[in-house]
């Protein structure tokens, strides 16, 4: 619930001066805590602050020894200064010119101007006397300081500036374009580093420092007629990142620079080119995976983001019966596991996790992939490369001679891999693999019509298991939802949970989307004894499908609706992902 703007009564004796007082700081932080956190704690942060000669306000939010909101109220209260706490309207240009993008940046400042009245100024910092010197001196004119919350004002400055603003201005103004150019060469791959920079490298560590901050998989850097537009996948949607106006003027220069940190040939731009950078932030890894494609308005620039992942089944939130199952599989000292589904639906987490649960010092566990896309301690890892003849065919040949207990395949993508996999695991390895189809039930259709003997699908597979990816409710913002008994009917939801709906609202948190964080919906077809006796008499799929449902096979969107009913989704997210269960016909 958003806070109306609060302007406090005239005080009753003289203003209080902006003295920021550490004894003032800390009283006022006291009770405004986040959590149970001491006097001690706070006293120790505000002490550290002052010692340094740093924002005693920045070293309480940082620290989250405050809960920002409240905190900040107090102080407003305090000094009888003005409190903002409704959304931010976007600065219209004009006020965008007016206010200079560095010192707005710089300073978190963020510019409201109204109709009658002074310019209005929103900071969270009001004993910051250089941002009050700096913008009295640029503007020239009364202005109102208000107090906010630093989180909304830098999302505000985000939204109306674009990412990189202050950097992108010195380099139009030409301050360091010189040095920007001259040292585009460097390799600076700490993302954090307050090293002294070219200007388009700073730029460039921003765009990708943004994106991890808003938990983005995938960074898409793609020209357009007239402008160049950055977008961010996060929670598997893309959205546009508000960036400089102008910014097609640098398009060259990112573009470059990004092939430069990704070891590419930047002279080449009529064909496509793949890379790979290693980055730092805050003392973790950040693996990049680039492709660069061609198109008549310029380079096209895909980065894909792999942090040093934790793979664990908390991770994937499976209802608790899925993940009984799940274990009992990868007890099995051999057989293959397959697990379908499309680009993008969490196969490569799901089989990491998998990996990860069972890798023990008693175990030799070896993959061949395509790409690596995580190192797995202890695990040897192989990618393939086509062009000196190593195949997933021809590596798994190698494996099979290294005694591994475990394989991991990274996709059948073939007979011939197909068949040496069935292969591995009926001499008694434990083999785990991939296939692109829709559901569990199109796997086994799938290895059968590659080629292999419906006898060794049925005697070899384990299970197939489909899996799709949905968002994550915020838990912040959701709230209770109702929709009509005929749409439920239609779409098959389970009448008797209706009352347990709750839909996506959105809030600062999750950026205004409603949903933070994506869950695996599973489904599992275990090869019971009745199922490989289908499978080798080679029944249709409908047949399949209706004996695994009457073994106890959830479908994915069955599987959707008892996360909806437990209020982690909701129907919007299941449909988007899953198809209408198809109808069992017997034959």
């Amino acid at each position: 619930m958003s806070v109306p703007l609060v302007t406090a009564p005239p005080p009753p004796h003289p203003k209080r001066r902006l003295t920021g007082s550490l004894v003032e700081i800390i009283e006022l932080a006291v009770g405004s805590g986040s959590g149970s956190q001491s006097r001690e704690a706070i006293t120790e942060a505000c002490l550290d602050a002052a010692t340094r000669q740093h924002s005693l306000i920045d070293a309480l939010l940082d620290a989250k020894l405050v809960d920002e909101s409240l905190f900040l109220q107090k102080v407003a209260t305090h000094l009888y200064i003005p409190w903002w706490g409704q959304p931010l309207p976007p600065i219209p240009a004009p006020l965008r010119e007016k206010v200079p993008i560095r010192l707005a940046v710089q300073h978190r400042l963020f510019p409201i101007q109204e109709e009658e009245g002074p310019l209005r100024l929103l900071t969270h910092d009001p004993f910051n006397r250089v941002a009050r010197q700096s913008l009295a001196q640029a503007l020239g004119e009364p202005v109102l300081w208000t107090l906010a919350p630093r989180s909304r004002i830098e999302e505000g400055l985000r939204q109306s500036y674009g990412v990189g603003a202050d950097i992108f201005d010195m380099i139009l103004e030409g301050r360091d374009i010189d040095e920007a150019l001259s040292n585009l060469k460097q390799e600076t791959t700490v993302l954090d580093s307050e090293d002294s920079e070219a200007s388009v490298v700073r730029f460039v560590n921003q765009i990708i420092r943004e994106a991890l901050r808003e938990r983005a998989t995938d960074i898409h850097i793609e020209p357009l007629e007239d402008d160049l537009r950055i977008r961010y996948r996060v929670d598997g949607v893309l959205h546009a990142t508000p960036v400089p106006a102008q910014i097609r003027l640098l398009q060259d220069s990112v573009i470059s620079r990004l092939k430069i940190m990704a070891h590419l040939d930047i002279a080449e731009r009529r064909l496509p080119q793949d890379g790979r950078i290693n980055l730092e932030l805050e003392g973790r890894p950040i693996d990049v995976r680039v492709a660069t494609i061609p198109s008549v308005l310029g380079e096209s620039v895909s980065l894909r983001l792999l942090g040093q992942e934790k793979f664990d089944f908390a991770r994937l939130q499976l209802e608790p019966e899925c993940l009984e199952t799940v274990q009992r599989l990868l007890k099995q000292p051999n057989g293959i596991v397959l697990v379908t589904g499309p680009t993008g639906s969490g196969k490569s987490t799901t089989l990491y996790t998998f990996l990860s649960s069972i890798n023990t010092q008693a175990r030799r566990i070896v993959t061949i992939e395509d790409p690596v896309e995580y190192k797995l301690p202890g695990v040897i890892q192989i990618a393939v490369k086509p062009e000196i003849g190593l195949t997933f065919a021809t590596g798994l040949r190698s494996i099979l001679r290294g005694d591994p207990n475990v394989i991991m395949v990274g996709e059948m993508r073939d007979l011939e891999t197909a068949e040496i996999a069935i292969r591995s695991s009926l001499t008694g390895h434990l083999v785990f693999s991939t296939l692109h189809t829709n559901d569990s039930i199109g796997g086994i259709v799938r290895l059968i019509d590659m080629g292999i003997d419906p006898y060794l699908v049925a005697s070899s597979v384990r299970a197939f298991l489909a899996q799709r990816l949905v968002r994550v409710l915020c838990p912040r913002c959701k709230q209770p939802a109702t929709e009509s008994a005929a749409k439920l009917a239609e779409i098959g939801f389970p009448q008797g949970h209706a009352a347990h709906l709750f839909k996506a609202v959105g809030c600062d948190a999750c950026r205004q989307t409603g949903y933070q964080g994506r869950m695996a919906l599973l489904e599992i077809c275990e090869m019971s004894q009745g199922m490989q006796d289908l499978v080798t008499q080679r029944k249709s799929a409908n047949v399949l499908r209706a004996k695994a449902a009457e073994e106890g096979m959830l479908s994915l969107r069955q599987y959707g609706w008892k996360q909806v009913a437990s209020g982690k989704t909701t129907i919007e997210e299941v449909l988007r992902v899953t198809s209408a269960d198809l109808e069992l016909v017997d034959e």
